[in-house]
């Protein structure tokens, strides 16, 4: 049995994706990891445990969405904001942790709801907290829908594909805890999504990572050029999805991330290339980095 050694990586999904790009593999579980941010005035570090799942995403040729359109009201996002949060420490889910003064599962809904492609949201929730999304009906211009969540990921979001119109040409799979995501990044991934059939939101690997052992003895160094960090939104056709279920439920696969129902199919997954502040938020570590990301950007817009 494999094991990763990931020095100063974040919590995250590893796929491969070279450059440009050719079919690869990604490598298998690591365990620990170690992340230190700096800037002028913080240095942030954080220290947890992550799991990751060997993704297999393969990778098409270099994608060109310029031409690519993806019509108005034809995307259904799928909010999954039913984690429990237990790394937090918190009294109630990280995503309802204020951020600013504001819940932290709210500041996405707010980004997919200013899209004109977006004609859905889709909210897998515990009821208990679906008061935190309905109080936002009167200030957005998209339907919202509430789905229970399940055991495991894979299970609210299958949860959440029920909810979805018939009509949706995309679902957009998105982690609450993620508040920081872009429309500009979003609007690339949804046209990968569209041309490709699926596509998620991912960044270069900084770290060197080393493959080991189960006696912790370095096997060898991976090529961190082929090595990306997976992040959400994940966009994929709804009929290609609804396919992934039927084979994941009928033999009973376990999958950790959105793509790798699809990965199943064996169909082609494209990794677009996101932004390092979209960060996942788990940890009190992370919630101090979000809110100084997001007080550097208001910082930036009065300038």
């Amino acid at each position: 049995m494999m094991s990763l050694l990931l020095i100063n990586a974040p919590t995250c999904c590893i796929a491969t994706h070279p450059f440009p790009s050719k079919p690869t593999h990604a490598p298998p579980f690591f365990s620990h990891l170690q992340l230190t941010f700096s800037s002028p005035r913080q240095k942030v570090d954080l220290r947890g445990r992550a799991r990751v799942r060997t993704c297999g995403i393969r990778c098409s040729e270099k994608v060109d969405n310029g031409s690519a359109i993806v019509k108005e009201k034809s995307v259904s996002v799928i909010l999954l904001a039913g984690g429990q949060g237990k790394r937090m420490g918190a009294s109630m889910p990280k995503q309802y942790l204020p951020l600013l003064g504001q819940p932290i599962a709210l500041y996405s809904l707010y980004t997919f709801s200013r899209m004109i492609e977006v004609k859905e949201i889709v909210v897998v929730c515990d009821p208990s907290y679906k008061d935190i999304f309905e109080e936002t009906k009167d200030k957005i211009n998209v339907d919202l829908k509430f789905t229970l969540p399940g055991k495991e990921r894979q299970d609210s979001v299958y949860s959440g594909l029920q909810a979805v119109d018939l009509n949706s040409e995309l679902v957009c799979i998105h982690d609450s805890a993620r508040p920081l995501v872009t429309s500009e990044d979003v609007e690339k991934v949804l046209k990968d999504g569209w041309l490709i059939g699926a596509a998620v939101l991912g960044v270069p690997v900084k770290a060197t990572i080393k493959e080991t052992n189960t006696d912790s003895y370095v096997v060898k160094t991976l090529d961190r050029k082929t090595l990306w960090e997976m992040q959400t939104p994940q966009v994929i056709k709804p009929e290609l999805l609804r396919k992934g279920f039927e084979l994941v439920n009928r033999e009973g696969l376990e999958v950790t991330d959105d793509v790798s129902i699809v990965e199943h199919l064996k169909h082609p997954v494209y990794v677009t290339e996101g932004s390092y502040t979209n960060i996942k938020v788990t940890t009190p570590d992370d919630l101090l980095l979000a809110e100084r990301i997001l007080n550097m950007n208001s910082a930036d817009r009065t300038k």
